[in-house]
Parts: C-alpha cells; sequence; structure tokens
C-alpha cells in the first residue's frame, strides 16, 4: 500500500517490506554478540521471560510511538518534534530537541559504518583464506588500526548510502533481499552447530532456568536495556521509517511483528554462537572480539568450517548493512528536506561527513570511546526527549487518531497510561542507569 503522505521518497509497498526493513534496522551486530552472553549469564530462561516482558512493552508501546509521530508527521525526526511541540506552541523547541536524538543517529552512525568494515574485512578474509592463514587475533588487530579497514570503510558507507539512493522503494527492495538471508544463514549454521560435540550444555547455559536470577535487579536492568537498544528505539531513525507506511496499515501491529522477528533473530543468533564456543571451549562473553577472535577460531576446527565462515559473516556483513540504513536515512530525510536538497546531494554530503570524521577514529581505541560517548549519553537522551515528546507533549487526541488509522479496534486508554507512567518512567531509568554503569545496552 502507498503512503498517502507527500513524502518526497515514496512509501513502502506493503506491510511485509515495512516489517523487514523496520527488523532490518533492529537487527544488528550487539544481537549476535551481547544478547547469547546476556542470556547465558543471568539465568538463562529466566532472564529470556524478563527480556520477552520489555520487548513487549516497548515494541508495543516505545516503536508504535515512533511509527505513529513519523506517519502522522509526514516527515523525519527534525519535522515530527517540531509538530509535536507545535502543540504547544513551542514548535521551535521542538526543532532544536528534535537535533540531538538526530546527532545521536548519525554519531552511532559513524561508529557502526567502522565496525562494519570490520566485519566486510573478514567475510573478504573467509573468502580469500587470508583469515586462516594467521591468528584471528592477529587479523583484527590488522583490521582494527589505525586506517586498517580504509578502503572496506568507504565500501561500507558508499554501499550503504547506494541502497538508500531511491528512498523508501531502494530500502524496502534491499532489506527483502538481505533480512531473508540474514534468517536463513543463522539457521542453517545453527543447524550444523548443533551436531557438534558438547554443543548441549551451550543449549543448557542459554535456556536452563536459574529463577534465582529473578530476584536479582541486574537482570532486569540488563534485559530491559538489551530490549530498548535492540528494538532502536531512538527518537530517530524508526520515526523515519513510519513516515513511509501507509495510513490503511495498523501501527500496533506492525510493531510487533517487528519485536517478534528481532527477538527470533537474537535467539536464533544465540543458538549458533553459544554451542560452538561450548563444544570448543571457547569463552561465551567475550563481547565485539567474541565475533572478531573467538568465532573464527571455532569454526576454522568446524568440519566444513571455511565454508560455514563464509556464510557466518556474509549474514553479518547484511545485519550490519540493514542496520546502517535506518542510521542514515533519519540524516539523510533530514539534509534532504530541511534544506531543499536532492536526493542524490543530501548522500554525498552525508558520505563525506561520515568518512571525514570516522576515517580518523577507525582504530579501536579511538572508535570505543566514540560509541561510548555516543550510546551511554546521545541516544539514551534523545530516546528519552522522544519518549516524553509522544506522551506528554504531542496531542492525545493526534496522537490516538493515527494509532487508530488503519486499525479495527480502539486504542485503549491503557496505551497512553502505560506510555506515561510505565515507558517514559523506564526511559529516564535507562538513561540514569546507563551512566551510573557505563552502558546496559
Amino acid at each position: 500500500m502507498k503512503n498517502d503522505l507527500t513524502n518526497s521518497t515514496g512509501g513502502f509497498q506493503n506491510r511485509v517490506g515495512f516489517i523487514l526493513a523496520s527488523v532490518g534496522s533492529a537487527v544488528g551486530m550487539a544481537n549476535i554478540w551481547m544478547f547469547p552472553y546476556r542470556l547465558g549469564q543471568n539465568g538463562g530462561a529466566a532472564f529470556l521471560i524478563v527480556y520477552l516482558f520489555f520487548i513487549a512493552l516497548f515494541s508495543n508501546v516505545g516503536l508504535s510511538a515512533e511509527f505513529a509521530v513519523g506517519r502522522f508527521s509526514g516527515t523525519g525526526t527534525l519535522g515530527a518534534y517540531e509538530k509535536a511541540w507545535s502543540d504547544k506552541k513551542k514548535g521551535k523547541i521542538g526543532l532544536g530537541l528534535g537535533t540531538i536524538p538526530l546527532a545521536g543517529s548519525m554519531g552511532i552512525a559513524i561508529g557502526y559504518a567502522i565496525i562494519s568494515a570490520w566485519v566486510l574485512r573478514t567475510f573478504v578474509g573467509t573468502v580469500t583464506g587470508d583469515l586462516f592463514k594467521v591468528e584471528s587475533a592477529e587479523f583484527f588487530a590488522q583490521a582494527t588500526g589505525a586506517f586498517g579497514s580504509l578502503p572496506w570503510h568507504i565500501i561500507i558507507v558508499v554501499g550503504t548510502l547506494m541502497t538508500l539512493i531511491m528512498g523508501a522503494k531502494s530500502i524496502e527492495k534491499s532489506n527483502k533481499i538481505l533480512m531473508p538471508v540474514f534468517f536463513i544463514l543463522f539457521i542453517l549454521i545453527a543447524i550444523r552447530v548443533a551436531f557438534l560435540p558438547g554443543a548441549m550444555m551451550g543449549y543448557k547455559y542459554l535456556f536452563v532456568p536459574d529463577w534465582s536470577y529473578l530476584a536479582k535487579p541486574m537482570t532486569w536492568v540488563n534485559a530491559m536495556g538489551q530490549a530498548f537498544f535492540s528494538l532502536s528505539i531512538t527518537g530517530s531513525g524508526m520515526i523515519v521509517y513510519g513516515t513511509y507506511l501507509g495510513k490503511g496499515e495498523d501501527i500496533i501491529s506492525v510493531s510487533r511483528y517487528t519485536g517478534i522477528f528481532d527477538t527470533i533473530a537474537a535467539i536464533i543468533s544465540a543458538l549458533v554462537v553459544i554451542p560452538a564456543c561450548f563444544a570448543f571451549g571457547m569463552e561465551p562473553g567475550a563481547g565485539p572480539p567474541l565475533m572478531f577472535i573467538t568465532i573464527p577460531k571455532v569454526l576454522e576446527q568446524m568440519p566444513m568450517g571455511r565454508i560455514i565462515a563464509v556464510f557466518f559473516f556474509l549474514s553479518v556483513v547484511f545485519a550490519a548493512v540493514s542496520s546502517l540504513q535506518n542510521m542514515f536515512e533519519a540524516v539523510a530525510e533530514s539534509i534532504q528536506n530541511r534544506f531543499g536538497l536532492s536526493r542524490i546531494v543530501g548522500i554525498i554530503i552525508l558520505a563525506i561527513i561520515s568518512l571525514v570524521i570516522g576515517i580518523f577514529i577507525e582504530a579501536e581505541p579511538k572508535v570505543g570511546p566514540w560509541m561510548d560517548i555516543v550510546s551511554i549519553y546521545i541516544i539514551p537522551f534523545g530516546a528519552l526527549l522522544g519518549a516524553f515528546t509522544w506522551f506528554f507533549i504531542w496531542d492525545k487526541n493526534k496522537f490516538k487518531a493515527e494509532l487508530e488509522s488503519g486499525r479495527e479496534k480502539p486504542i485503549s486508554e491503557r496505551y497512553f497510561a502505560m506510555g506515561k507512567f510505565l515507558y517514559v518512567p523506564l526511559a529516564v531509568v535507562i538513561f540514569v542507569l546507563g551512566i551510573i554503569f557505563g552502558g546496559i545496552g
């Protein structure tokens, strides 16, 4: 269904395309290296239950709110905040506040592109065999040194931005390929891993519940942070995707499907990574080195491991590009519409900004602090501003009407009560605890 609004980049053609694009934004590398570890270290199935609770809450309330304000405004981050605050005759304040989550999208995209370049370089290494000619730690060190992944960095930024050149149509078409292939590849790898001797210990680590963890505050904190950031509720990127959603689509429904498929992707990732680590006695909680050092070692020891490595890192490249699309699109839309530029000119400007900054922070000691600042301070604060704006500033009648467009049943008052008195306070908690603990997502 075509978008009824006059967004200059058009709209998604149907619900499937929209959901796949939204899932593509949500499914990222953190699903692969962070979720499995946190699931196992926080009580297995006990953590999963808490995580599913927060996924349900955040997708139904937080994600749907961002889709709704995007579809209502017909424009991206800046315009959405401006229109929402205009109901209080404070449009300029809204416009100013909108720059914060937009800066978060740009900042995380710059850093994420660098990490994505490491993934692309590793994928090429699996194809050429270079990854297996040296220790994986040495290969990783080469990639993460100063200008160590420059050509791959350029390819990632330019390649991702090229997929955005036609706006909604190209985003939809690329994700209709990227996301199904990602799921198929990971499922096939998970099946292969299941036959490894010792894999059963990994499944016990993941899914045998230790109910005592439900009484531990950090189980809830980690599950909440993981769910929040996994859904890409940043007060920016999902707003833009909302502008591409047709008026006849049920926002609550597509938000739920996005949460469901994002969770499936995280669980499938866990079924690949953790049993493989246990089968070969590797540390499952290594963070980013898990992907670039531990996993190559595991795959090298497996029968047909090099072939599996090619598919594994190819699927991670797909996940990285689909996430980058959303981050870049939020900024591209604002550049295009705020400054009255053509789509191509906006994309070129975005590529230049991203590369000029990113190239000089490619080294791991530089990109790490960059990502910490963006992910601990800017993005959670931007998400908090968004949550407050939608549920306390935006006119409730307009909000309700947008949610009910394309929906058979009316929106219950419970939705707005949960938004005001549960979702917004939790956004505050995530922001504060993120600063205290140095990040919880």
